[in-house]
């Protein structure tokens, strides 16, 4: 997916990035911690912008943390809320400078984040002020994950799996990897586990970053791992989805797919959900990895699954296709649910926030909603391409092509998913 969107990124940077632009006023600068060194030795200060639009009011629901890529170690993608649901206000637009390819996490009301560029950076969830930035990559591809006063994230370039701490984004320790990384962190007990390129997947000490063990999956890892039930789950580029036991790294199990898997797996009721490049939807049994089902879709499968229940649908998995559909397909059987049109390729992973599945396309750049329990399009944006949406139960947060919006529930009229007051409406809304 690197040379994806590199490619991308060049047809698109003209048109969006301008129109990024337009979108944010400057109204305030912040101080971006730009280290020379492992330690933040040297730094600079660069101009930055977030542009307050409406205050996120600070009561409400209770805070709901997001902070790993997924939503949670499962990767399910999926929070449960009945508050957070169009139409929206925007509260608050922090521009990232560069492209966003994978959206931020959420913990402990701030908003940690790294562009493509391999600047990392933490907002003021409430406010969208900018806490820090620094430079920790070259190039990067993959989200962080939060714990425990650290920040965990791997690398494309160089290819390194890092911790850097929460409060000011410098590093505390950093291991270089065989081969590139986009493959985001799972953190389980003390161990912190990433795929590489190179075909291996590794755990380090979460505290020291010392290895913990290695194994070889038999082909190149983009996915991220997903863990439950002592397991940890990831899919190859030969076509394998692999069970590891995440205290040593064992193999529980091997299953094969007919393609090369980029898609992270999610693991919900029961299995093991995956697609492959060749345009098949996979469910293998979470305990066997024994084939339940698998369904033929047709187009690249790039986007990682989101799993849920959501009210008034049976067990479901949503996704997006490169050929340009959405879909939702019930979990036990694999029967296709509802489809609908996307207005591009789908690669990045949507998200079910309440009952709406958020998905972004390429091919417009936006990002779109649609009702989980029948595909009805409820949402709709001028900004998005890659993996859109997250949420901390009271605002959703969505990632842009290089702009992160803080969307707030509103009331009355409303167009696209989107408040409007007059014939006045955010600028955001399609």
């Amino acid at each position: 997916m690197a040379n994806l969107f590199t490619t991308l990124w060049t047809q698109y940077r003209a048109a969006t990035i301008a129109g990024a632009v337009a979108l944010v006023a400057v109204v305030g600068v912040g101080g971006a911690m730009l280290p020379g060194n492992d330690s933040g030795g040297s730094q600079e200060t660069t101009t930055t912008t977030t542009t307050a639009t409406t205050a996120a009011a600070p009561a409400g629901p209770p805070l709901s943390p997001w902070p790993t890529y997924g939503y949670d170690n499962a990767r399910t993608r999926h929070l449960r809320t009945r508050d957070v649901k169009p139409p929206y206000k925007v509260a608050w637009r922090y521009d990232a400078r560069h492209l966003m390819e994978y959206s931020p996490i959420l913990a402990s009301g701030i908003v940690y984040g790294i562009d493509n560029n391999g600047e990392a950076f933490a907002l003021r969830a409430a406010s969208g002020k900018q806490l820090w930035r620094r430079d920790v990559a070259t190039l990067n591809a993959s989200a962080p994950a939060y714990s425990d006063g650290k920040l965990y994230i791997s690398n494309l370039e160089p290819g390194q799996v890092q911790a850097i701490n929460a409060s000011n984004g410098k590093v505390a320790w950093r291991n270089s990897l065989p081969g590139r990384s986009e493959s985001s962190p799972l953190v389980v007990g003390n161990a912190v586990i990433a795929g590489c390129e190179c075909g291996t997947v590794y755990a380090y000490n979460k505290r020291t970053g010392k290895q913990l063990w290695s194994t070889a999956v038999g082909g190149a890892v983009k996915a991220s791992p997903a863990f439950a039930n002592g397991t940890v789950y990831v899919g190859s580029y030969s076509g394998q989805m692999t069970a590891l036991r995440a205290s040593n790294g064992a193999v529980r199990w091997t299953a094969s797919a007919n393609g090369r898997i980029y898609a992270t797996a999610a693991v919900a009721f029961g299995r093991v959900f995956a697609g492959t490049v060749s345009g098949s939807m996979y469910a293998f049994d979470a305990r066997t990895g024994n084939l339940d089902w698998s369904t033929g879709i047709g187009g690249y499968l790039y986007s990682a699954v989101a799993a849920a229940k959501a009210p008034g649908t049976p067990p479901s998995i949503y996704f997006g296709s490169y050929s340009g559909s959405v879909y939702a397909l019930n979990a036990r059987t694999g029967s296709v649910r509802w489809s609908q049109p996307a207005h591009g390729p789908v690669s990045g992973a949507g998200s079910v926030i309440g009952d709406v599945f958020y998905v972004g396309d390429l091919k417009t750049t936006q990002t779109f909603g649609f009702r989980a329990s029948n595909g009805k399009q409820v949402f709709a944006s001028t900004d998005g391409a890659y993996n859109p949406v997250i949420s901390d139960g009271r605002l959703l947060y969505m990632t842009g092509y290089r702009v992160i919006y803080a969307l707030k529930p509103g009331r009355g009229k409303s167009e696209n998913g989107f408040v409007v007051r007059g014939k006045k409406k955010a600028k955001v809304a399609a």
